[in-house]
């Protein structure tokens, strides 16, 4: 066994005295940095495979493309660590303020809230499974100044830490956006600044730090419909807390068009849906979506996923339309 490990050794380590200049640049490019040469070789191979599929998929003429980027070195499987949602149990009994639905009412033909200062910079969730926290927050934070404040970051983090069992979530373990507005009807939420983000599980810390919305604020929340039109009603009102599937090598790879492939509908990952458009080459209908993974990942931190339903896709692209909801917070100033 131990001449077997060392001949191993031996020959990771030789792969490597002439390695690609693709390798030495991804590596350099984010920062990686392997324990041993076993594993770089590993994390080579994985690489390797996952150039081979972005290059043969963009040969094939699909309506967006895909990159090589930070997460080059992992698997779908691993790529799950960046996730974090949880389902809703069916017997949750939380507060609703009802089901929001399309009426009829005009809608816009486009929308981007990211252009209409309610929406924050791109942010990096990291391995922490706290998606959800970062979806629940940028709609915590645009539903905030659509009411009229001035848009301000708030704290990742403090869900994390402090919106946890009682509430349904498990911090880097996963949780859910619905729960999280819960705990934002009981408590006042931080600022970013005052409650930065660690990506790791930590003691509560929220008393004493710089309010970003007073408690009260919050009144509750809306779950949205499962149309297209009932999903583009609510974001005519304000950026909405969707859940998509990501675990596939084609969003994982996502760097830019309008996402249109099978990418799955078993909900995995909290995002944000900030706005709906068509892009000028093709006519093809989108929903534009802040992603948690940096602002390095797709198009600029953003994904532009197929707006466009089918028999079958009747929940939408990665399922976006199976769990939207939105908090409704007021608009009057609430004493602490």
């Amino acid at each position: 066994m131990r001449a077997a490990l060392i001949a191993s050794s031996t020959f990771a380590a030789l792969a490597f005295e002439n390695e690609p200049q693709e390798w030495s640049e991804f590596k350099a490019s984010h920062g990686k940095a392997y324990d041993d040469s076993l594993e770089e070789l590993r994390r080579f191979e994985i690489f390797s495979a996952n150039v081979k599929f972005v290059q043969a998929e963009n040969q094939k003429g699909h309506d967006f493309d895909l990159a090589v980027n930070e997460f080059a070195d992992l698997t779908p499987e691993e790529l799950a660590e960046h996730s974090g949602l949880r389902e809703l149990p069916t017997d949750a009994g939380m507060p609703l303020l009802g089901t929001h639905t399309w009426r009829g009412e005009d809608l816009p033909e486009e929308l981007d809230w990211s252009e209409k200062g309610a929406v924050t910079p791109v942010k990096n969730q990291g391995s922490c499974g706290s998606c959800w926290a970062f979806s629940a927050i940028g709609a915590l934070e645009g539903a905030s100044a659509v009411a009229g404040s001035s848009l301000e970051q708030f704290s990742e983090q403090q869900l994390v830490d402090c919106a946890g069992k009682k509430y349904g979530n498990f911090g880097c373990n996963g949780g859910l956006m619905d729960f999280a507005f819960n705990y934002s009807m009981d408590h006042v939420i931080c600022t970013e600044d005052s409650y930065p983000y660690q990506g790791k599980d930590s003691d509560c810390q929220s008393n004493g730090c710089k309010v970003g919305l007073e408690k009260g604020r919050v009144a509750g929340y809306q779950d949205v419909g499962h149309t297209a039109e009932d999903l583009m009603s609510a974001i005519a009102q304000q950026p909405v807390a969707v859940a998509i599937e990501a675990d596939m090598p084609f969003f994982q790879f996502y760097h830019g068009g309008v996402f249109s492939t099978f990418c799955g509908g078993s909900l995995d990952h909290g995002v944000l849906a900030v706005g709906y458009g068509v892009w000028p080459k093709n006519n093809k209908k989108y929903w534009k979506v802040k992603n948690s993974w940096g602002a390095k990942w797709g198009k600029d931190g953003y994904i532009l996923l197929n707006r466009e339903t089918k028999p079958w896709r009747k929940m939408g692209e990665c399922g976006i339309l199976k769990s939207a909801s939105f908090p409704q917070i007021s608009s009057e100033d609430v004493v602490v």
